[in-house]
């Protein structure tokens, strides 16, 4: 196997996973057996190094990538697994912001393809166990791992973390991981390990008393970001949101023993993650005449708050250029959604991409009226021509749709 043909046969795999039940999360394998006899085969990369387990419905990416980067100010080798990807496979697996090399990527497809192969291992349970294996040859001081989907039977779940967090629950993937609160909670809860601190950042009536008795059944000290972070931090990630998210961040470096973390590194971490972690996509400015905004939100709850946020901004004439994939509840998406703004449907390259013509015709009905595009590029690059510099476009709807602009 040459080392372009790795590298065709790992995107091979991705793009197959996409025909399965999803390229960012292992729910066609949905049990931890493969990806525990991997890791054995390995010889427990996954035990090699400390770590921090993040889960949730919203923010567990941001929430990464904040306690990363205030890991990194205070001079620790950070690894960084997240999911999915906007550009490239390698974007997942970082140490200090860079990601895996591309030779360390071709080494380890062309050591273990043939066990990947033969063990019928998902996508996500190559790369997970990629980035187990990675992070324990370069021995990281401690990685950061987001949960891919769930919790409780997540590829990534086969770690002992240091601490667990789990920023907030919603409704999203309900096919697999239920259709109440309280069900999807349980999932999440499912990282909770035997007297390991989990912080969960927001209080909900429905989700909270699960974590509660889950943490305690574990003896596991539980402490709600929302109540227990009071002080107020900036950070250089610009979305509402966020401001929920770094106390999640903060709580679990608190609670982090073993290691040497001042105030500062605390202020300077939320300062800098972009530029320590080259986090993408999160209320993303991508230009100011007119101003455009790129956002990877794609549920019910994340996109209410992005709606909230763009009728703050000052414009003209709002621009929307959207498309979704087809597990989404439109039914309680497009009530969020302003009728007076000009829409641009699209589909991103993906195979669950939803029909653009079947997004337009649902779209109207409530009210959310605009044009059908061959693709998002075509769709964005319409929009600019139509709006004026007094305007705003903003891009999203979807990860895929922000990854072919970003």
């Amino acid at each position: 196997m040459t080392d372009i043909q790795a590298l065709s046969w790992l995107e091979a795999q991705y793009e197959t996973s996409y025909q399965k039940k999803g390229a960012s999360n292992n729910s066609e394998a949905w049990d931890l057996v493969k990806i525990t006899k991997f890791a054995e085969h390995l010889k427990n990369p996954n035990s090699a190094f400390k770590s921090i387990h993040v889960a949730g419905t919203n923010g567990k990416g941001s929430t990464s990538h904040m306690i990363a980067s205030i890991l990194q100010e205070a001079g620790y080798k950070v690894g960084l697994y997240t999911s999915p990807h906007l550009k490239e496979l390698r974007e997942r697996i970082r140490i200090n912001g860079q990601m895996i090399s591309e030779d360390a990527t071709v080494e380890f497809v062309k050591s273990y393809h043939q066990y990947i192969d033969l063990e019928k291992l998902s996508f996500f349970e190559s790369t997970v166990a990629m980035a187990f294996h990675y992070f324990a040859q370069q021995e990281v001081d401690i990685a950061v791992i987001e949960v891919g989907m769930g919790g409780r039977l997540d590829s990534t779940n086969i770690i002992m973390p240091e601490v667990s967090v789990i920023t907030n629950i919603g409704f999203d993937h309900v096919q697999f991981l239920g259709n109440t609160l309280s069900k999807i909670a349980a999932e999440k809860a499912g990282i909770i390990k035997s007297h390991i601190p989990v912080v969960v950042g927001e209080y909900h009536e429905e989700t909270f008393p699960v974590f509660v008795e889950i943490a305690e059944n574990m003896n596991s000290e539980l402490y709600l970001a929302e109540k227990t972070i009071q002080q107020y931090y900036q950070t250089d990630l610009l979305g509402d949101y966020q401001q929920k998210n770094y106390k999640s961040a903060v709580q679990a470096i608190r609670l982090l023993k073993g290691f040497q973390i001042e105030e500062k590194h605390i202020k300077n971490g939320l300062l800098n993650v972009i530029s320590n972690t080259n986090l993408q996509g999160r209320w993303q400015v991508l230009a100011n005449h007119p101003k455009t905004i790129c956002d990877t939100a794609h549920n019910k709850e994340g996109l209410q708050i992005v709606m909230e946020q763009l009728q703050k901004e000052n414009f003209q004439q709002l621009h929307i250029v959207f498309g979704v994939v087809t597990d989404k509840n439109l039914e309680e998406i497009f009530p969020l959604f302003p009728e007076n703004a000009i829409y641009y449907f699209c589909s991103p390259k993906i195979e669950r991409a939803l029909n653009v013509s079947e997004l337009q015709q649902k779209a109207a009905v409530y009210d959310l009226k605009g044009s059908v595009y061959g693709s998002v590029s075509e769709a964005y690059m319409t929009a600019q021509t139509k709006a004026t510099s007094d305007d705003l476009i903003y891009i999203g709807g979807s990860t895929f749709v922000a990854a072919e602009i970003l």
